[in-house]
């Protein structure tokens, strides 16, 4: 088994052989080393008295029955909570079977209902307004204007009150939903990115409060924007205040982590558990040498992760998310959900009690704030995660993220071959069009090459030399490669290894703008828009990266700081430059060129109705692998999308002979048989619904904007050269490059 030593301890004294401070109070079901089994905390409490038990039942039931008198801690509250009492009738059966089935606990199940109406009543007007409206709109997040941006928050503007003055220029990006990435209390140095949350109820000090959290999402809901928000479910960080109880030895704060006194049980999780970071942090346990005591801890020993066999844990998390809602979050993703419970002789990924976990989440949102969405982050190939939906009748989670095909992307860029990313966009589009997913090209986390390998062995292409391959040419070292970027946990065993780097750089915009390269620079411009037009072709919620939208290139001042320097996922986790921000409306810069293009495709993806989540969505064989042919479809609308992933012009032979279309970049009549593409350029094909003339075609054509000239003089452009070979010492020299210098750009 792998061990690794907790290393920060601020806590004294041995509890391998002092007697616990909270000797009255029992922990669930953990195997002592003597093979025994200590009794859960559920289980005390279900030998309470049975007339305790039915007076209890009796409050469930009059709780169902009609609206009494909010609870005493909400004070002269009176508020009308029909709506509540008509939700919680309309689930609690299934609620309650749900929660007894995992639990077996009246007692706790009571509490549970008494504080969901707790929620709800303190739940300010606004928001139930809100909920009210989405309810009567199911559907307002499956609309085609749904544009999304993730950013961290310090990087952005320093804290919340920042973000809420550059809620304008979110507007202008033609965004309308925000994912704030972690901003919750995790102690410096020992964050994960924040993702070691330390209070759930507590704003890191330098991002701002809980009041200023409140303001910014009141301003954004004034300005239609949505806020997301990452919910850390499975683990708390090892200063969380249970933690540092558990570590001290109370038995009721241990029943909440997974405690073990030897190393027995432990080694048996070790045989089947898989390690999340085998390099950085081999093992799924932590040794605690002041407590006496292994804990577990599936991603970095300050994560300790959560007992959801534990009702308390099950509750309070519910709490702190209700909490979290109340403060005008609209869509909460859960962070590692396949991860959340954990038996025994399993791989602890994806078990049956994890989807009955996320289900109670569900009704429990739909209950106290059916206007919030459920996010899933679950890192497997679409047709895996498809069962994390939940069914048509008993939905899970609202959303996921669309993380293979993102990895195929690259690939494809890299390969320049559509092969597979076709197959995977077919299983994505043979999936019931309910399933809603987010795309991204780049996001806050590393890209882990996590490709159908079973494909690619009949290419030829075995798993650890195509991923040793994909790493090579995103560094810069081979297949006439222009990206730039790093490696993070490379495992030198394995050969396996995750990638790091911005949409721009790893396009060649970083490259082109060290060697003031103007021919380059449009070409990697050219390469970035291509690719930000084919994401917006999928179905599902387009989601852009903070600073995407300006070319922003690899940061490698993180280097400097020492809490940050062993994380190379940090090389895309730059600060905001404001001052290349300021050229978004220059067309003769790069920010210029770029924000002006992708601005174009917002709008006309705004305006075409075909690009709704609901639309029926299909690939079309091109006879050419460097092309890839997305087709739309929705009420009597219909629209191809040709890309081009290479470097030189090239013809797609489509051969749709349906009647005319329209390029609705250029607004050109085009024929979608024999179609020459531009080097990395693409068309937007609308089938013109009658063919009458050029009047007709300008009237089903509307006037271009600036930023839609940008995008049909790119079109124009076809070079034919191919990409320079980039020698390595040349990305040695741009990993180096001074501050200045990389703000320079052609």
């Amino acid at each position: 088994m792998a061990k690794r030593k907790q290393t920060g301890s601020n806590t004294g004294g041995k509890a391998g052989n002092r007697k616990r401070k909270d000797a009255a109070v029992v922990i669930p079901k953990v195997e002592s080393e003597t093979g025994g089994m200590i009794a859960s905390e559920g289980q005390a409490v279900e030998k309470q008295t049975a007339e305790k038990q039915v007076a209890e039942k009796q409050t469930v039931k009059k709780q169902i029955a009609d609206a009494e008198t909010a609870d005493n801690r909400v004070t002269g509250a009176q508020a009308d909570d029909s709506a509540y009492q008509e939700r919680l009738k309309r689930h609690h059966d299934e609620l309650r079977w749900l929660y007894m089935e995992l639990y077996g606990n009246d007692s706790m199940f009571a509490e549970l209902l008494e504080n969901l109406r707790n929620f709800y009543l303190e739940r300010n007007e606004s928001l139930k307004g809100i909920d009210a409206e989405r309810e009567k709109d199911p559907d307002w997040y499956r609309r085609n204007d749904m544009l999304g941006m993730m950013l961290y928050i310090d990087n952005f503007a320093g804290n919340m009150k920042g973000v809420e003055s550059r809620l304008d220029y979110i507007e202008k990006c033609n965004v309308n939903y925000i994912h704030l990435m972690p901003f919750l209390e995790t102690p410096e140095g020992r964050s994960d990115g924040g993702y070691a949350v330390s209070d759930f109820r507590k704003v890191q000090e330098k991002l701002g409060s809980m009041e200023d959290l409140e303001s910014l999402t009141a301003a954004c809901h004034g300005k239609g924007i949505r806020v997301c928000m990452d919910f850390v479910m499975n683990h708390t960080s090892e200063d969380h205040e249970w933690a540092k109880r558990a570590r001290q030895g109370e038995g009721e704060y241990m029943s909440r982590y997974f405690f073990f006194d030897n190393s027995y049980l432990p080694s048996l999780y070790e045989k089947t558990v898989p390690q999340v970071f085998p390099t950085t942090a081999p093992g799924n346990f932590t040794w605690l040498p002041d407590a006496g005591h292994f804990v577990m801890t599936s991603f970095y020993p300050y994560q300790w992760d959560l007992n959801y066999k534990n009702p308390r844990v099950f509750n309070e998390m519910m709490y702190n998310f209700l909490y979290l809602s109340n403060r005008g979050i609209d869509v909460i993703r859960i962070d590692a959900v396949p991860y959340i419970w954990k038996e025994l002789n399993t791989q602890c990924r994806n078990l049956p009690q994890v989807h009955t976990i996320v289900r109670m989440m569900r009704i429990i949102t739909e209950i106290v704030c059916p206007g919030v969405l459920l996010l899933g982050e679950v890192v497997m190939e679409p047709e895996k995660v498809a069962p994390y939906f939940g069914t048509v009748e008993k939905p899970e989670c609202h959303m996921l993220y669309n993380v293979t095909t993102m990895a195929t992307t690259w690939h494809t860029v890299a390969t320049r071959d559509v092969k597979l990313l076709k197959k995977q966009l077919d299983i994505v589009n043979s999936l019931p069009k309910d399933y809603l997913f987010l795309n991204y090209l780049r996001c806050h986390d590393d890209i882990g090459w996590g490709l159908d390998y079973g494909t690619l062995m009949l290419e030829g292409m075995g798993e650890r030399s195509h991923k040793q391959y994909l790493n090579d040419y995103f560094q810069g070292y081979a297949g006439d490669s222009n990206s730039r970027g790093e490696l993070y946990n490379a495992d030198p065993v394995t050969g396996d290894a995750r990638f790091c780097g911005t949409t721009a750089s790893m396009c060649g915009i970083e490259k082109a703008g060290f060697e003031q390269d103007g021919e380059a620079m449009e070409r990697a411009i050219r390469k970035d828009v291509m690719l930000h037009a084919y994401m917006f072709m999928q179905s599902g919620i387009p989601v852009l990266y903070g600073g995407d939208e300006i070319a922003q290139v690899n940061d490698y001042t993180y280097k400097e700081d020492p809490d940050k320097a062993p994380d190379s996922r940090y090389i895309h986790r730059g600060a905001m430059n404001w001052e290349l921000a300021g050229n978004i409306d220059d067309p003769d810069t790069v920010e210029g060129k770029l924000f002006g293009r992708l601005k174009a495709l917002e709008e006309i993806r705004k305006r075409e109705k075909v690009f709704v989540s609901g639309a029926d969505a299909w690939t079309v064989e091109t006879w050419e692998k460097a092309i890839l042919c997305i087709g739309r479809y929705y009420r009597g609308e219909k629209l191809f999308g040709l890309f081009n992933f290479s470097g030189y012009e090239k013809t797609a032979w489509i051969h749709e002979t349906d009647g005319e279309y329209v390029d609705l970049i250029s607004g050109e009549k085009v024929r979608p048989e024999e179609v020459r593409v531009p080097a990395f350029g693409f068309y937007y094909l609308k089938k013109v619904e009658e063919p009458r003339g050029e009047e007709a075609l300008r009237e089903q054509t509307p006037g271009k904007p600036r930023e839609e000239e940008a995008l049909r003089e790119q079109q124009k452009e076809t070079p034919r050269e191919p990409e320079e070979e980039t020698p390595k010492k040349s990305r040695k020299q741009t990993a180096a490059t001074p501050k200045k210098k990389r703000r320079k750009r052609a």
